[in-house]
């Protein structure tokens, strides 16, 4: 791909621009409307979220991507607690996937969190997409995702070391860090100041 797009730090001036293209990008997908954009203003004022991790993606001065991290830890079972990452939300506006863009900006942000030293990135997600940048199902580290029972689905749990090594002999469990549960009528009120868009059900979406 002909690289005609920049990779920045996201700046307070973004902040609402990058919401709304998470809300065009997730909008439907998951659930009929979405949640994203209010975590993603959420989780700028939690002390997990990586500053020095917030990218925004530009082309001819038009933010067409992002991506975040926040820390987190893995509960492990000799009682440590191992710092990890997790990551998201991260998108590509819609008319763009499919395109290499979010795999451009993925490797980058990975790249750069591997740079600062952290040892692994956890998260949920696609491996048919995310397996193309080294993820991989987080059982095959040992690694549990919490309140799952066992014997149940956990495809969507990925995970992908940055330093070879840093989870070997360690099992546990991932917490998701809790800025990310938001509340449904805290989205709603949050989303009032956004151009109106129709909720829909879809075939495909997790959650109703």
């Amino acid at each position: 791909m002909e690289k005609d797009y920049i990779i920045r730090f996201e700046e307070a001036k973004d902040y609402r621009e990058v919401e709304n293209l998470i809300r065009e990008s997730f909008w439907n997908v998951y659930r009929p409307g979405c949640s994203e954009h209010y975590v993603i203003h959420v989780l700028r004022d939690d002390p997990a979220f990586v500053k020095e991790l917030d990218f925004v993606m530009e082309q001819n001065g038009r933010l067409i991507g992002q991506n975040m991290f926040m820390k987190t830890v893995i509960n492990a079972d000799d009682g440590r607690d191992i710092p990890v990452l997790t990551m998201g939300p991260i998108c590509i506006t819609p008319e763009l996937k499919r395109k290499g863009y979010g795999k451009a900006l993925l490797d980058y942000s990975l790249e750069k969190a591997a740079e600062l030293g952290f040892g692994a990135v956890l998260f949920e997600g696609n491996i048919a997409f995310y397996g193309k940048s080294g993820f991989e199902y987080a059982r095959k580290f040992g690694i549990r995702y919490h309140d799952l029972p066992e014997g149940a689905d956990d495809s969507f749990f990925l995970c992908r070391e940055l330093i070879p090594g840093y989870l070997d002999k360690i099992t546990g469990v991932y917490r998701t860090p809790e800025g990310y549960y938001v509340k449904d009528e805290d989205v709603e009120e949050f989303d009032k100041d956004f151009p109106p868009k129709e909720k829909l059900k879809m075939p495909g979406q997790i959650f109703g």
